[in-house]
């Protein structure tokens, strides 16, 4: 129940414990041919550039950068947490220019923020984190896009929190180019990124006056490799790829529209236990992320004390606070499959017992109650 990896489904389990075929055999084809089928519908895009990177989000966020990126380019990019600032990192080792908007740990990033940097700078893109795990805020785009659309630039988005555990429109928030990673709401292990180019972005990629500095990334040899020409260009994890397949499948024979339904009813029912115990979700009220919810640490106590106890002693993990937001508050996951009401009871009823013992007193009855909701 931390901030990833999440649990993962036993068909998926089983999916990626079948015997190994080569990455060129007919039926892996298949497989990727599928698993991009699936992508596509889970992202909700017609993009053919879709398909999943052999690595985890980091590369999917490498990925997008590295091919569209040239250096002395200017990029404007979000930042109001931990992914953001990696982003920064990212872009300026592409060469960029980078513009920071910057908001407080645990707010969203404001439109407007954006179009005031926009009347400084021309930028050829701008990119944003949709879901930051490190703080549990959710920050709406569709409004951010049509003003970085407007100034004629890409729009870049990191959905490695958000896809599969609420909505995610490449298509009509006009998203160029997105990453995410396998490990959250998808419930399937670390170990590749889905990623997705506009028809816009592969322009720019195919159209560079440099070679693309990452060579295994590189989306122009890529493509030879995922399209239907199959051009080798490396091993991909085939096992990764069988998880990957049957996790996605598992989205779709749930539906999208019923996944988001039983993210935000969970996040409703853990907030409403963590009112009960006088505790609140301390991201930006009305953006708060269902599958990631970051939880105030009260006065007083130790958290960390707090988090060992709730694994040693009752198998629950949960995650720290990061930079600025270190020892002030706890991340609860409820992603994909763990993203259940028996999780959330049986957290809060081994949540409260620690309270209570490091002398915060909560009523553990009437926060169950609550969560019951």
């Amino acid at each position: 129940m931390g901030p990833g990896p999440s649990d993962v489904a036993p068909s998926v389990l089983m999916a990626m414990s079948k015997p190994i075929v080569g990455h060129l055999d007919p039926v892996f084809v298949k497989i990727m041919d599928e698993t991009k089928t699936m992508l596509r519908e889970v992202f909700q895009t017609k993009n053919d550039m879709t398909f999943p990177i052999s690595g985890t989000g980091s590369a999917g966020m490498e990925f997008c950068f590295v091919n569209l990126i040239e250096p002395g380019d200017t990029v404007v990019i979000g930042v109001n947490g931990v992914f953001g600032t990696r982003m920064c990192d990212v872009a300026g080792r592409c060469g960029a220019n980078v513009v920071k908007v910057e908001a407080p740990w645990g707010q969203i990033i404001e439109p407007k923020q954006i179009a005031d940097a926009l009347k400084t700078c021309k930028p050829k893109l701008v990119a944003i984190v949709h879901a930051e795990t490190s703080t549990g805020a959710l920050t709406p785009v569709e409004e951010i896009s049509k003003l970085v659309h407007a100034a004629g630039a890409l729009f870049v988005l990191d959905t490695v929190t958000s896809l599969g555990g609420c909505p995610v429109k490449l298509d009509a928030w006009q998203v160029d180019a997105v990453y995410s990673g396998t490990q959250k709401c998808l419930s399937c292990p670390p170990g590749m990124s889905p990623v997705s180019l506009s028809p816009r972005a592969m322009e720019v990629a195919t159209k560079r006056k440099t070679k693309v500095q990452s060579w295994y990334l590189d989306v122009n040899l890529l493509a030879s490799y995922w399209g239907q020409d199959r051009v080798y260009h490396h091993t991909a994890p085939i096992s990764m790829a069988y998880g990957l397949h049957e996790a996605l499948r598992l989205v779709l024979e749930e539906g999208l529209e019923n996944r988001f339904r039983r993210h935000e009813q969970n996040h409703k029912a853990l907030k409403a236990g963590l009112h009960a115990m006088k505790m609140e979700i301390a991201s930006q009220a009305g953006h708060q992320l269902w599958q990631l919810n970051t939880v105030t640490v009260p006065a007083g106590i130790d958290e960390a004390a707090v988090r060992r106890r709730l694994l040693n002693e009752f198998s629950i993990e949960i995650g720290a606070g990061l930079g600025p937001l270190k020892g002030k508050i706890w991340r609860v996951g409820l992603m994909g499959e763990t993203s259940k009401k028996e999780n959330i009871h049986t957290f809060l009823r081994a949540f409260g017992k620690i309270l209570n013992e490091s002398g915060y007193a909560v009523n553990v009855e009437v926060a169950i109650a609550a969560a019951k909701v």
